[in-house]
């Protein structure tokens, strides 16, 4: 397995700021399925150089890994993506991506404890591949948006035709992104923790009646 950190991230080195300390800091995990994209967004955003755990793709995965829409990809997450992003002065978000692969799923539990809220990243060309994100935090009671990631040539759907597909619950949003791009990438992170915080109000107004 490897380790790298990518070179293309935003900032490397950082100067010490007494802030931080004193920031809120809150746990955003990355799932969906293979190929939809969650390593790119995660890349795109972090204010850090992320830490990526990936394998070349090779013959042997052939019978096990489905690449079909694609194909072009090499590699593959085998434990997670790590990153880091301010979104402004006092609330940081740390991100967990998740392998997408199916024999990948054992570490999904580690990965999500303690996490505030998830974004289930979508390919229309592969909408089924993210089911199983969906029911995950569904059962877990875990709030998630989902974030339609927009490849090019792809068909393009709308929220409300994703959100039938997916059989969401009503209510759960549905944006449309490009995982590439880090100011796409902040906005669906945004509507996260702000969906977030009112799912989590809600309960707890819901638990003192």
């Amino acid at each position: 397995m490897s380790f790298e950190y990518a070179e293309n991230a935003h900032s490397t080195h950082s100067a010490p700021n007494t802030d931080r300390d004193t920031a809120m800091a809150l746990k955003i995990v990355v799932a969906g399925g293979f190929g939809a994209g969650k390593t790119t967004l995660v890349g795109a955003v972090s204010d850090i150089r992320p830490l990526r755990t990936e394998e070349t793709l090779s013959e042997a995965g052939q019978g096990v890994d489905d690449t079909a829409g694609v194909a072009r990809k090499a590699t593959s997450t085998v434990a997670m993506d790590f990153g880091r992003i301010t979104v402004h002065a006092g609330l940081t978000l740390y991100l967990f991506g998740t392998p997408g692969q199916d024999r990948f799923w054992f570490l999904w539990d580690e990965l999500s404890e303690g996490a505030l809220a998830a974004v289930v990243l979508a390919d229309t060309r592969r909408l089924e591949d993210c089911f199983a994100a969906v029911d995950y935090f569904e059962r877990r009671r875990i709030p998630f948006v989902v974030a339609v990631n927009c490849f090019p040539g792809a068909r393009t759907y709308a929220a409300h035709d994703v959100s039938h597909a997916l059989d969401l619950d009503r209510g759960t949003p549905v944006v449309l992104c490009d995982a590439r791009d880090r100011d796409s990438g902040k906005d669906v992170l945004i509507r996260t923790v702000e969906y977030a915080g009112r799912m989590h109000t809600a309960r707890l107004l819901d638990s003192v009646r």
